[in-house]
């Protein structure tokens, strides 16, 4: 089962998109040093397929992508969702995921899924998608399936 607590409108998760980021619960990964800790709890409520959509409708018109932050606790589940987004709203709307696991689903299942995928646990001495040393990896999913590593466009410039 799929539990979001909260969502909004973000500018910076996904390169060059205005997203509607919804924030998953249940998650296993206990990160140390997150910054969402509160998002490892049984807290917020279900995100079924119809609710999805109505959070969706809601903004539709604004928002370019779906995001969903978390969700590592029921994959299939997350995929399950995302995969509907993509048949129902077709080329209208980019989707992502925020995974806090190295795992990548298979080329075909991206295909389906995802046009945007970050993994990667947060490890408080590698630090995030802006650090230079970050593990964490940002990927923009190619129509035949494959990865561009999208991870330098996070970097933060020195002035």
């Amino acid at each position: 089962m799929i539990k979001y607590v909260n969502h909004d409108i973000v500018f910076q998760e996904y390169p060059d998109e205005v997203t509607l980021a919804i924030n998953l619960s249940l998650c296993p990964n206990h990160c140390e040093g997150c910054h969402s800790a509160f998002l490892a709890g049984n807290v917020g409520e279900e995100l079924t397929e119809e609710r999805l959509f109505a959070l969706i409708d809601s903004y539709l018109g604004t928002i370019t992508c779906v995001g969903l932050q978390g969700g590592d606790n029921d994959t299939d589940e997350l995929l399950r969702l995302l995969a509907a987004v993509k048949e129902h709203y077709g080329s209208k709307l980019h989707t992502g995921w925020y995974s806090g696991r190295d795992w990548i689903p298979s080329a075909e299942v991206l295909r389906s899924t995802l046009d945007y995928l970050k993994t990667g646990p947060y490890i408080p001495k590698h630090g995030p998608l802006s650090s230079p040393y970050t593990n964490q990896r940002f990927y923009r999913v190619e129509a035949d399936g494959t990865l561009t590593d999208l991870t330098h466009r996070f970097a933060k410039r020195h002035v």
